[in-house]
């Protein structure tokens, strides 16, 4: 059955006719996630939450539209690690200039970019889009913090722990090896103290950090314990999604 609100699925026929009120642009990346979890855990998860997303506020009666996502994200920690793919911000930015230059010239006003990658940070690209078209509204989410974690897994992690090795289960399970196959994703702290209480930031280098690619214990891990959070997620997105989309851009604040 086509989803009208999947551009890659949709047709001529249907788009023509339909005025698209949100567009939403999913972002992932393509990297090693511990032993057990494919390389492309962040774009099959941003995908599935996207479109999930997109279908409740579609029936809610949103005119919203998902545009395919992008499986390239900032991997610049990851060189070391075989086939961890880097985009950099600057390319990131270059491809979202030329999709919010299409949106601008056919008045889709406004685009939601959805992350689901922690190296992913759109703020400052936010900013500079809007000296280029400040007649779209351009936000950013990460879509895995719409819901708190810590109400349904033991232990979230980082990457490819609980949580992603739980989503990947539900969602994806044939592309999931089995968890006796799965690293303790035991990190590596940083030594100096500002950087490991979070107030200092940089990247991390992830072959110093971590042996098996992984963040996080992924062994608790359960397809059961996703399907709850992955429900209270998209329902939240999908509110966010409704609200947006009849909100008029002259009433984005108070008055």
């Amino acid at each position: 059955m086509i989803r009208p609100y999947i551009l890659a699925e949709t047709n001529w026929k249907t788009v023509k006719d339909t005025d698209y009120q949100v567009a939403i642009l999913p972002w992932g990346a393509t990297e090693a996630h511990n032993y057990h979890l494919p390389y492309a855990t962040d774009t099959i998860q941003a995908d599935y939450v996207a479109a999930e997303s997109a279908r409740l506020a579609w029936d809610k009666g949103a005119k919203v539209i998902v545009l395919p996502t992008v499986p390239f994200g900032v991997n610049t920690g990851q060189f070391g690690v075989k086939l961890c793919i880097n985009m950099s911000p600057s390319t990131q930015l270059a491809v979202l200039k030329d999709i919010t230059d299409v949106l601008s010239r056919q008045k889709i006003q406004k685009l939601v970019l959805m992350n689901g990658h922690g190296g992913n940070n759109f703020k400052q690209m936010i900013r500079e889009l809007y000296v280029h078209f400040p007649d779209v509204f351009v936000c950013a989410m990460d879509w895995y913090k719409a819901a708190n974690w810590n109400l349904y897994f033991d232990e979230p992690g980082d990457h490819a722990g609980e949580m992603e090795t739980s989503v990947i289960m539900k969602i994806a399970p044939q592309w999931a090896l089995p968890l006796s196959e799965a690293g303790d994703g035991k990190e590596k702290k940083f030594t100096i103290k500002g950087l490991r209480e979070g107030w200092v930031i940089s990247q991390r280098l992830w072959t110093a950090i971590t042996e098996d690619t992984g963040v996080g214990n992924p062994h608790k891990a359960t397809p059961e314990k996703a399907e709850k959070y992955l429900k209270a997620t998209t329902e939240k997105i999908a509110e966010f999604l409704v609200e947006l989309a009849h909100c008029p851009l002259d009433s984005l604040y108070e008055q």
